[in-house]
């Protein structure tokens, strides 16, 4: 099955930088149905720049323009790079993949890791 391990994380000051990374080497589609996802404890996990099922990416709200989202098919990775990062983002941080059906991405059926924490003060 699919593994995916994050790394990256970490405490920065507001104005800082992080760059997250996702080592997926079972998943072998290029930008399609990957992505990253935050939670908060006691609230449900919610996305924060994915790559659907037409190869496009996809920022929320607040984070775009800051975060950056790519994939190295050939080093089997995923990279959220982050900047001028703000107290909001703090959070834990999740990659995800699920293989794509058709034009859907069903996420509620994706592969997780087990995440990294970012806390921005």
């Amino acid at each position: 099955h699919v593994q995916l391990v994050e790394s990256g994380g970490g405490s920065v000051q507001s104005g800082g930088s992080l760059t997250l990374s996702c080592f997926a080497p079972g998943y072998t589609y290029t930008r399609t149905c990957m992505g990253w996802f935050r939670q908060d404890p006691g609230k449900e996990r919610d996305w924060v720049a994915i790559y659907g099922s037409r190869g496009i990416a996809t920022y929320r709200g607040g984070v775009k323009g800051r975060f950056t989202l790519s994939q190295d098919h050939a080093k089997n990775t995923l990279t959220l790079e982050m900047h001028d990062l703000k107290p909001e983002d703090t959070a834990m941080y999740y990659c995800g993949a699920v293989q794509p059906e058709g034009s859907l991405c069903r996420w509620t059926g994706a592969y997780w890791g087990q995440g990294t924490q970012v806390t921005v003060s």
